[in-house]
């Protein structure tokens, strides 16, 4: 009986799992399940279902029900472009896979495209088929493709608006979308203003009575405080801050929201994690790539600005900040402000702010161009591929800690992380031999890739000596759990229709962001150039001299 069980175990696959959390979830928003060739599949929705309707079978203090979206659609400008084509159409098809978006949905896209909305139905496909997280699943496919319309036109163009007005009108009676939309801005900044100017004129940004919109922004939020604040300006003249979503795809991912588990929800953690014990904070995000074709966006904005000011100072606020009174969007708010406001910069920005440039080297078997030698970017250019500043938490958890943060492209490998290095013991009973490989502690937690967490510790090695080394302990996400994590952008365009804005930066946040770096660019901009570092190294010798000179030393993912 035993054996059989535990082959029964083995046999519930990723797979199965998916499958009957899909079922689970469409039966909880009150779809019938039908047969189609022994699967189960959603049945064709009712097109004027009643928006206010509850199921009463369905308990909110069940944990098995996962949370679905309600009658609702999503348009998205720009919607040929990578980020598009590589994340926001697979990830509402892996939404729709896992039953967690309503039968109605609906998708709408905007671009200058002289497309049908049947080419635009291809294109999600093949984007689909080549990106999703999921498998693919015809029946699935064949209800999300009956919403999908396409609108061809510029953002200067009043007829291709008025055009997508009519659409969401006859979506909403079509499918019963009951007038609930986000509109995604998957478009570059400079056009933020004109797509929202043109959804107020055309009165797209007015929600019907009892309905809702919602505008969804990507990074950057600005180049700087004066741009950011000029941009939150004419954001908010159209919709409320409480209506706008920017988007911080980091904040998505599994990993980092495990951060505040790991810190709440446990108690051997939390006593630790302050001045008394640790050492130094290090924040790194590594890629091993170069900048590719992204020359026109990339240059003039750089490492710090692209990474540091948002993705990086969000995970410094997260690992910092006291508890929360709730786990909600406000509670959060006020957590991570406090810690924003609270960050000093070193008084040496020479000594304590490094930024460099790749030159060309052998990479991963090739000879890999440097950043100057690059199509599109000027030899002359002074723009950061690598940027790593140091910076303190004035308040009395962080005093005198030091947080470094770092980022760069064409480094030795893909990695985010967060590690947390705690002092060393302040008496050790063993001769120094006994511990000369004995690291420090730390906890480091790995955002991407292999997401999970390491503890370090020493352990005595194995034989008649006293020997210690480092050891690890490693929780991965991916042998822990039977179901595999979602994609950032699931959970993310999920929580926009939902309305859940817990893991979405504020406007306060970003200008606090660029109240931390602009002093920082600034510096850079007057003080001579960036150094250079070799593809495929960890960065420029300044980035290790700048620890070097506090006694520590970059930890090597």
């Amino acid at each position: 009986m035993s054996e059989d069980i535990h082959r029964t175990a083995e046999h519930e696959t990723k797979g199965t799992k998916e499958e009957k959390e899909a079922r689970v979830a469409q039966e909880a928003a009150g779809v019938e399940p039908t047969r189609v060739s022994g699967e189960e599949r959603a049945a064709p929705p009712a097109r004027h279902a009643d928006a206010d309707f509850d199921n009463p079978l369905r308990d909110a203090q069940d944990r098995r029900l996962p949370r679905i979206a309600g009658p609702s659609g999503l348009v998205i400008f720009g919607v040929t472009g990578d980020l598009s084509r590589k994340k926001l159409m697979p990830a509402v098809y892996d939404l729709a896979n896992r039953g967690l978006l309503p039968p109605g949905f609906s998708l709408v896209g905007f671009a200058r495209r002289d497309w049908e909305d049947q080419d635009f139905a291809q294109v999600v496909h093949d984007a689909v088929k080549e990106h999703a997280r999921t498998p693919f699943r015809e029946e699935v496919w064949q209800q999300l493709a009956e919403g999908m319309r396409f609108i061809p036109g510029d953002f200067d163009d009043d007829s291709a608006f008025e055009q997508l007005r009519s659409a969401v009108e006859e979506l909403d009676a079509s499918r019963g979308t009951s007038g609930n939309y986000a509109f995604y801005l998957s478009v570059p900044p400079k056009f933020f203003p004109k797509v929202v100017e043109q959804l107020k004129k055309h009165k797209l940004a007015d929600a019907p009575e009892g309905s809702w919109r919602r505008a969804v922004i990507e990074k950057p939020f600005g180049h700087d405080l004066r741009s950011a604040e000029e941009l939150n300006r004419i954001v908010h003249e159209v919709f409320d801050p409480e209506q706008v979503f920017r988007i911080d795809h980091y904040l998505g991912k599994e990993t980092v929201q495990n951060l505040l588990a790991l810190r709440f929800a446990n108690q051997m953690f939390e006593p630790i994690w302050n001045r008394s014990f640790v050492d130094h904070v290090q924040i790194t995000m590594a890629e091993d790539i170069g900048i590719g074709g992204r020359a026109g966006y990339y240059d003039g904005i750089g490492a710090a600005r692209d990474v540091i000011q948002n993705h990086l100072l969000q995970l410094m606020a997260l690992t910092a900040m006291e508890e929360p009174a709730a786990f909600d969007a406000p509670s959060l708010l006020t957590e991570k402000l406090k810690v924003l406001k609270a960050v000093r910069l070193p008084q040496d920005l020479g000594a304590h702010a490094v930024r460099g440039q790749y030159a060309a080297a052998w990479q991963g078997g090739e000879k890999v161009r440097g950043y100057l030698e690059e199509d599109g970017i000027d030899p002359a250019s002074t723009t950061d591929t690598y940027a790593a500043v140091k910076l303190q938490v004035d308040n009395r958890r962080w005093a005198g800690v030091p947080f470094y943060l770092r980022t760069g492209k064409r480094l030795g490998r893909r990695v985010t992380e967060i590690a947390v290095v705690f002092q060393r013991a302040p008496h050790s009973p063993f001769d120094s031999t006994a511990t000369e490989e004995l690291g420090s502690n730390a906890i480091v937690i790995r955002v991407q890739p292999d997401e999970g967490m390491t503890v370090r510790f020493g352990s005595k090695v194995p034989g008649t000596s006293m020997e210690i080394r480092d050891v690890t302990m490693d929780f991965a996400y991916g042998e822990s759990f039977t179901e595999s994590s979602p994609e950032a952008y699931e959970r993310l365009i999920l929580d926009v229709l939902l309305g859940d804005a817990n893991l979405f930066p504020r406007h306060q946040e970003v200008e606090e962001s660029w109240k931390i770096l602009d002093p920082i660019e600034q510096y850079w901009a007057t003080h001579g150039r960036p150094a250079q570092y070799a593809s495929g190294s960890w960065g420029p010798e300044e980035a290790d001299e700048m620890l070097a000179r506090d006694g520590r030393s970059w930890r090597r993912p």
